[in-house]
């Protein structure tokens, strides 16, 4: 069998796959693909059907559980007040280890001070390292490292 032969068939079932995204044919074309190679090489009809053989057998039973399980992964996303630290605020009011105030995303939230010796002033740049409840634990941006 000719390798251009394979190589419409990975093409067709390439199609196939952007219509039905299951990854099986996909995986099948790739293994369609090795067999032209297998055939570009000049070995016979026995060695090509060996060859797609192995490789669709890899790739449904070793590549595609990987990808799905890979696929079902949902991805890391924080929500309502954790989305919040990291974030950069500015002060509003001095902020102490026990009081203060910022405006984080456009809303003015209670602060304290992470390191409890800082008192950091009006004006300045702060990041939110947690928040608890309702009040932004943060740090000054010009002594981060």
């Amino acid at each position: 069998m000719p390798w251009f032969v394979w190589l419409l068939t990975a093409a067709a079932l390439g199609a196939a796959e952007f219509f039905t995204l299951t990854l099986v044919l996909g995986l099948l074309a790739g293994a369609a693909l090795v067999a032209a190679v297998v055939a570009g090489v000049g070995i016979g009809i026995l060695g090509q059907l060996l060859a797609v053989a192995a490789a669709s057998a890899a790739g449904l039973f070793i590549v595609r559980p990987v990808a799905l399980r890979h696929m079902d992964r949902q991805p890391l996303t924080y929500e309502g007040s954790y989305a919040l630290i990291g974030k950069r605020a500015e002060v509003m009011q001095e902020v102490t280890a026990t009081r203060g105030l910022i405006k984080l995303s456009g809303e003015e939230w209670s602060a304290r001070a992470f390191d409890e010796s800082l008192v950091i002033p009006a004006g300045a740049l702060v990041d939110v390292m947690e928040i608890e409840g309702a009040t932004a634990i943060v740090y000054p941006r010009d002594l981060l490292p």
